[in-house]
């Protein structure tokens, strides 16, 4: 089904110029949705939940604990809230599905060490029956750019793992959070490397290694992220 002209906006928030819809964004445009951007250093809308058709919340290098340092995250959460509390479409990217977590209740803190790099996404039995993933492989690659993991959110269901982190994608009514990154697109993912270098050298890679990684995957994933958009980009006309 596709979403008609006449609808609402969807929201997408950034947190980092370089971390950009991407694949969502080609998604969304295909079906003639229009997306209504507030930059990273741009406060929330009036009624940011409230006169859109749904919304998109993008990575970032701050951390859900880092409010003080960064008071919009409260004005996301409290949005995110609201958005799941009306039935919105949601859709929590990296940063995102952290704050999608806390909206929900759960915990976000520190995982044990950085997942920085391509690495396999296990899907769980419950996204056989997902609007999102039930057509997704059972196993593929993904990109992943994170220090922080959270706790399933009461009531949410569980979607994906990776051999380091349990919780790597969940859904909790119309609202679902993907750990991972399948809207990077390898010119994202080559801004990202040179944005965050500090980070490559942390994990013990390079730029040239998640380039070279990047080349040889990011086409079987941009597939699987249109499938996993399109899916979402559904909800917006249902």
């Amino acid at each position: 089904m596709s979403a008609v002209g006449e609808s609402k906006p969807v929201l997408v928030v950034q947190h980092a110029a370089v971390e950009q819809a991407g694949v969502i964004g080609d998604v969304l445009r295909r079906r003639g949705v229009a997306m209504r951007l507030v930059g990273p250093h741009e406060p929330l809308p009036d009624g940011a939940a409230r006169d859109v058709s749904g919304i998109v919340v993008l990575g970032g290098p701050m951390g859900v604990y880092e409010a003080d340092r960064h008071p919009r995250l409260r004005e996301e959460i409290a949005m995110l809230q609201r958005a799941a509390a009306d039935g919105k479409p949601v859709l929590g990217i990296c940063l995102g599905s952290q704050l999608l977590a806390a909206a929900l209740g759960a915990r976000v803190y520190r995982g044990p060490r950085k997942e920085l790099g391509w690495f396999d996404v296990t899907l769980q039995p419950a996204a056989r029956e997902d609007r999102l993933l039930r057509n997704a492989p059972d196993r593929f690659s993904a990109l992943h750019w994170h220090g922080d993991v959270f706790d399933l959110p009461a009531g949410a269901r569980h979607l994906a793992s990776s051999e380091q982190t349990v919780h790597q994608a969940f859904a909790h009514d119309r609202a679902w959070g993907l750990l991972f990154h399948l809207e990077a697109t390898p010119a994202q993912v080559a801004a990202m490397a040179r944005a965050f270098p500090e980070e490559l050298e942390e994990v013990g890679t390079s730029s040239d290694a998640l380039m070279a990684a990047t080349h040889r995957l990011a086409a079987d994933a941009e597939r699987v992220g249109t499938a996993v958009f399109d899916g979402w980009a559904d909800l917006l006309s249902s």
